[in-house]
């Protein structure tokens, strides 16, 4: 990075309500990101079931952002496209559980059954 000053890092923040979202930690996040070329991406945590945090609300994400961009820092906040359907970021993680749980009984029911034999060549994963 030295060797390139204009290139930004770009940091990737996802903020939860009442975890991470207030001004005294927006702070700190300015020192930090300061050492360096940065842009931020502040992300609205997408609530998935099963999960006891919440996405910050709104008034609270802009107060956040205005605070990085105040002390220099190029601030966006990424608004998430699929939460309808429940595939927006972070809330895929359910499915993902669901199915593995579904593997998992799967798997149990075939204990006990010859293995599958691979074919000459190909390695397990």
């Amino acid at each position: 990075l030295v060797n390139r000053p204009r290139a930004n890092v770009t940091f990737e923040y996802t903020l939860i309500k009442g975890v991470n979202d207030d001004l005294a930690l927006a702070d700190k996040l300015v020192k930090l990101l300061r050492q360096l070329p940065s842009k931020l991406n502040l992300i609205p945590f997408n609530p998935f079931p099963g999960t006891d945090y919440e996405c910050s609300d709104e008034a609270t994400i802009r107060a956040f952002q205005e605070r990085i961009m105040s002390k220099g820092i190029l601030a966006t906040v990424r608004r998430t496209r699929g939460q309808d359907i429940d595939a927006a970021c972070g809330q895929l993680v359910g499915k993902v559980a669901d199915r593995t749980r579904r593997q998992s009984t799967h798997r149990s029911k075939l204990a006990g059954k010859e293995p599958m034999q691979l074919p000459v060549g190909v390695e397990a994963a």
